[in-house]
């Protein structure tokens, strides 16, 4: 079962942004072929690092959700960003991650996952 969130209107996005503490954010296209190389090893760290209300992996189609792609001035894909409570933020040193940067996007991954699991465990 894919722990993807697939966001298919910017209000969707927004309630994710508030109800999770961290969102790992893929701004792909269906015609991107960088983007479908990278989908599975995504999905496949979605299934790895996601914790309900703590971190989650959403995909955001440029193409179909419009709005937001704009709202992030994306002009490239895939591209990768980061949000911590609602707010985009940088992960190791990256404030978003451009192309399928496979070694970035997996040092981000479980960076994120290691936070919202000491969060978690913490009961913040």
């Amino acid at each position: 079962m894919s722990k993807l969130v697939h966001i298919t209107s910017p209000d969707e996005f927004s309630k994710l942004l508030s109800s999770t503490m961290y969102v790992v954010t893929d701004f792909y296209a269906d015609w991107c072929g960088p983007c479908k190389q990278i989908a599975p090893l995504y999905e496949q760290m979605a299934s790895t690092f996601s914790i309900p209300n703590y971190l989650a992996f959403a995909k955001v189609n440029v193409d179909h959700v419009q709005p937001v792609a704009q709202q992030y001035r994306i002009t490239a894909m895939p591209t990768f960003m980061f949000f911590k409570s609602g707010k985009q933020v940088a992960v190791n040193g990256s404030a978003a991650i451009l192309g399928g940067d496979v070694r970035s996007l997996q040092g981000a991954a479980e960076k994120l996952g290691r936070l919202a699991k000491e969060k978690r465990d913490a009961g913040v």
